[in-house]
């Protein structure tokens, strides 16, 4: 059965930064897009960043451009999401998934992905 695995997060202070890691067993992440995304209390998941099986090419929401960077290392079957300077906006729960979406439209839209990590708390104080 497949499951995705989130390890990092925490609690940093504004300007800070955190990685996020999504370890995969039961599939294989080369093969599959990969997002993240973020969900505040009472607010829609948002989408954050993904990257494509295909060529490995990268999307970002504008809130987080040059901020984010997306990577896979596919030796050890994972997905890094490293966040530097960090702001309070970026306070949320994030979730790393995992789909066969492909397109800017497509990897965008929480829906089109079919397996989803445990979630992980991201904290930044002010």
């Amino acid at each position: 059965q497949a499951q995705l695995v989130q390890s990092g997060g925490g609690l940093v202070q504004t300007g800070g930064s955190l990685r996020l890691s999504c370890t995969a067993s039961g599939l294989t992440f080369s093969r599959y897009t990969v997002g993240w995304f973020r969900q505040t209390p009472g607010k829609e998941r948002e989408f954050v960043s993904a990257i494509g099986w295909r060529g490995g090419t990268t999307y970002y929401a504008d809130s987080v451009k040059g901020r984010f960077t997306i990577s896979r290392d596919s030796a050890k079957n994972t997905v890094i999401l490293q966040m530097n300077s960090l702001k309070p906006e970026d306070t949320a729960d994030y979730y790393c998934a995992a789909g066969t979406s492909t397109g800017q439209i497509a990897v965008k839209i929480w829906k089109t992905y079919t397996n989803w990590g445990q979630g992980t708390q991201v904290t930044v104080s002010s």
